[in-house]
């Protein structure tokens, strides 16, 4: 087997994925396993961008992991990519130079291992969900499959899926539309295994889970009767914390109009009212579209939403911890959300002992977010709502753009289906010709001998 490694960085978190593949089918589909996934302690490499060194530290302990599972004679021809997200991108916005330093140490760190090294960049956000894309239909094998015969076939475009996902930084949205896209800067052309396709794809940066939920808290802080206190609708009632001004705007797409002292503290008081907390995050997004044209939000060219979606990240994570992940109707859905966001601190807790404060403080905003974007933002309804999957893992795989990368990189997607029957070269073909007539000369020398032989037997017998 081969093996292939990737980096995903992300905006909350680093992981590094190991995956594997038999050397004799690389052109084949459905045949990557996903040998581990190792997450990376601390936080995502875009926050030590004071701490530069630190970012590719944190890298070695899932790297000197990986060299314990890839065999070392194997090691220095194991393709190893780092790809970053919403995170960096973020950070490149705010301070280039300081984005230019990580990539040098985490490529420096890397590069101290027996590992074919290709190098570290940040993704577009239409890449990330096109090779989210890639890797849903890869796996679901809806772009190529091998018959029980063995014969490769191409199911109808149809069947393709659609990929939506949520990040800390960014959210993104894939498919496959039933009209020509009339925004090319939301298209993308893939040809895969001799089929084009024409997806659409956009990412919404500030509008992932960790970076909306700051916009959210910004704009309370911003619409508050008093300067230093927040009544906050999506917090469970009874809950309270102090927070800093310096950490509520220590993003570039939250500043405060008029910024006040860094060292402001700020009371935080949850009031647990789930129509409130609706209306609040409803307030972040734009949902009028231009005349005889349609969108998502802020004004975004989207087409109509099409076929079956898999969600994944965020969206499953969030959707799951409240158990409304198998297919239930969107009011059954909309009935546990309100139910939990009515739930008091000290109700919470209780049912919920062990899962993280943060975690749990956040869940009822978190949902309702997830809620509101998939419904108002990217325009979904109680009849499509169903064709929603919520998933964590394909084939026990786990689902985001990572594999998709790898694919392309290192071309195990091929351009054109590989062809059953391959022609030799003229000079084999000259050499299989006089291999052959020798052995044609060999055997009627042969059966001469033979008739000889019986020849002579017989005349001594007479």
């Amino acid at each position: 087997p081969q093996y292939g490694l990737v980096f995903d960085a992300g905006s909350t978190h680093t992981a590094l994925y190991i995956y594997r593949w038999p050397a004799d089918k690389e052109n084949g589909t459905g045949i990557i396993s996903q040998v581990e996934a190792c997450t990376v302690s601390g936080p995502g490499i875009s926050s030590y961008a004071d701490d530069p060194a630190g970012a590719g530290t944190s890298l070695k302990p899932c790297l000197d992991k990986a060299m314990e599972i890839v065999p070392a004679e194997q090691q220095r021809e194991t393709p190893t990519y780092l790809g970053a997200t919403a995170g960096m991108r973020l950070l490149r916005e705010q301070n280039s130079t300081k984005a230019e330093q990580v990539f040098a140490e985490v490529a420096k760190a890397i590069g101290e291992y027996p590992v074919d090294f290709r190098g570290a960049r940040i993704l577009t956000g239409n890449e990330e969900e096109g090779f989210s894309w890639i890797t849903v239909n890869y796996l679901l094998e809806t772009l190529v499959k091998c018959s029980f015969t063995g014969k490769w076939t191409h199911p109808p475009a149809e069947d393709v899926v659609g990929a939506l996902d949520l990040s800390g930084a960014s959210t993104q949205i894939a498919f496959l539309p039933g009209t020509t896209i009339g925004d090319s800067r939301t298209r993308a052309l893939l040809r895969l295994y001799r089929t084009s396709y024409s997806i659409y794809t956009h990412s919404y940066l500030c509008y992932g889970q960790k970076q909306a939920l700051k916009m959210l808290m910004a704009a309370l802080h911003q619409g508050s009767s008093s300067p230093q206190q927040i009544s906050h609708p999506c917090y469970p009632k009874g809950y309270q914390e102090n927070i800093t001004t310096a950490d509520l705007y220590d993003s570039p797409m939250h500043r405060a109009h008029s910024t006040p002292s860094p060292a402001q503290v700020l009371t935080v008081t949850g009031t647990g009212d789930p129509a409130a907390c609706s209306t609040a995050i409803q307030k972040l997004f734009n949902f009028t579209c231009g005349a005889n044209r349609t969108c998502g939000f802020n004004g975004v060219y989207q087409p109509p939403v099409r076929g079956q979606f898999f969600a994944f990240l965020g969206l499953y994570h969030n959707l799951h911890f409240l158990n409304v992940t198998g297919g239930q109707p969107l009011s059954s859905v909309n009935a546990t959300i309100g139910q939990f966001c009515t739930s008091s601190w000290e109700k919470v807790q209780k049912e919920f002992p062990t899962t993280n404060r943060t975690h749990l403080r956040d869940a009822c905003a978190a949902s309702s977010y997830a809620l509101t974007l998939l419904l108002q933002g990217y325009k979904f309804n109680h009849t499509t709502w169903l064709n929603i999957h919520f998933v964590w893992q394909v084939a026990n795989i786990d689902v985001g753009w990572t594999l998709g990368y790898m694919l392309i990189l290192t071309n195990m997607i091929p351009s054109e289906t590989p062809q059953r029957v391959t022609g030799l070269q003229r000079s084999n073909w000259i050499a299989a010709t006089v291999l052959l007539a020798i052995m044609l000369i060999l055997i009627f020398c042969l059966l001469t001998v033979i008739c000889c032989q019986k020849n002579s037997s017989g005349y001594e017998s007479l």
